[in-house]
């Protein structure tokens, strides 16, 4: 696998480091810890076991990991120094962090405090100096904002696994079908056309191509919940059914958002047509408005005013930046005053909700270029189009 990108990242990382006068970044949040080092676990906190990356603002980088982890973290990092850590023996992977502490006297030391697990927060509080611990998620967070060549391909990839799980939804869709059918169907879809891109594309022997998260999908008036996972309801006739993929499209460790609503043989409600179109006039007019110098609130505002224009109430935020992390900055809401700049990834949605009975949602990712944005997922939105037979 090329680490350059990898290598290229952590360097300008020292840079900035320096700059700020911060001597060292104590790194724990995994994808921040796959941006700058290139290792990705599958453990980390749900198991209850740290890995941390420490980053000097010059010099040697170092990954502190359990020891079960230490031939995966070998085989995938370009970082050489490895201090791996067991379960139950001495103080785990405190002994080893306070190890580096130690040789710093008085040094300032950059966390992501959002991020950081509370246990690994909770140590840092008591052996470290009131004030010695400084917000480094201003400098990640705009690192990570920007996407550099490697992402910006990584992205167009996690499209077309996108697609491909969309339309192996549309063709699971029936009557009498459960919805864990379709979920199964779109995970199926979304790992065999990852393994095609990583087989034909990437040299990533360690990397899984399985889709692996629990799909968000409602049909009927289940769609008034945003995020209602597929049960063993059967769909019937005249049902909306509702697909999401932004927790699924996860290719290579990048994210996007991408959602589509379709009927069960006809759309048998004539407010749902009604609903559907403000949904989808919603994201267009967010989507007019995606270019470089506009804010990411102007877009929330464009979507939110065909809302509410419509007689709707005032909508939750329009999308997000993705990338490594399924949130990143900016938000597309009120009150991010975030400028727009060429290379990031964006997921747009147009929506509209009536609770209890009906929610129409429509969702894209784009990349924001020089001359306004290039589509990221591409599907059909046209309410004819969305009718499954």
């Amino acid at each position: 696998m090329d680490t350059t990108a990898f290598q290229d990242r952590t360097l300008e990382l020292q840079r900035r480091l320096k700059d700020d006068g911060i001597d060292f970044a104590v790194v724990t949040d995994e994808d921040s810890i796959y941006f700058f080092s290139g290792y990705h676990g599958y453990l980390y906190m749900d198991f209850g076991r740290p890995t941390i990356l420490i980053v000097p603002n010059h010099g040697e980088c170092l990954i502190i990991t359990p020891t079960m982890e230490l031939e995966m973290t070998e085989r995938m990092s370009w970082i050489e120094t490895i201090m791996p850590w067991q379960d139950g023996v001495g103080l785990e992977w405190r002994t080893p962090l306070d190890e580096i502490l130690n040789g710093f006297t008085n040094a300032t030391v950059g966390i992501e405090p959002h991020t950081m697990p509370p246990t690994v927060r909770n140590h840092l509080d008591t052996v470290l100096e009131a004030g010695q611990m400084v917000d480094l998620a201003p400098q990640t967070g705009d690192m990570r904002m920007i996407k550099g060549p490697e992402e910006v391909t990584l992205a167009r990839h996690a499209g077309k696994v996108a697609e491909a799980m969309m339309e192996a939804g549309r063709q699971a869709i029936g009557e009498d079908v459960p919805e864990y059918e379709v979920a199964i169907a779109t995970t199926s879809a979304g790992t065999r056309k990852a393994a095609e891109i990583l087989e034909e594309h990437y040299q990533d022997p360690l990397m899984s191509p399985n889709a692996h998260f629990l799909q968000i999908m409602a049909s009927g008036p289940d769609t008034s919940m945003p995020h209602h996972r597929a049960t063993t309801k059967r769909l019937r006739r005249g049902d909306p059914v509702f697909l999401c993929f932004c927790g699924m499209t996860n290719f290579r460790r990048f994210k996007l958002g991408f959602d589509r609503m379709f009927w069960v043989g006809e759309v048998a409600d004539t407010k749902h047509r009604e609903m559907y179109e403000v949904a989808v006039a919603s994201q267009r007019a967010a989507l007019e408005m995606v270019r470089p110098g506009v804010t990411a609130e102007e877009v929330h505002f464009a979507y939110a005013d065909v809302i509410q224009e419509a007689g709707y109430e005032f909508p939750f935020r329009c999308g997000r930046s993705t990338g490594f992390s399924f949130l990143e900055k900016p938000q597309l809401a009120e009150g991010d005053k975030t400028v727009l700049r060429p290379g990031m990834v964006l997921a747009v949605d147009g929506s509209v909700n009536e609770p209890g009975f009906f929610r129409a949602q429509v969702g894209d990712s784009v990349l924001v270029t020089q001359g306004g944005y290039e589509p990221l997922t591409s599907y059909p939105k046209t309410l004819d189009d969305m009718i499954v037979a």
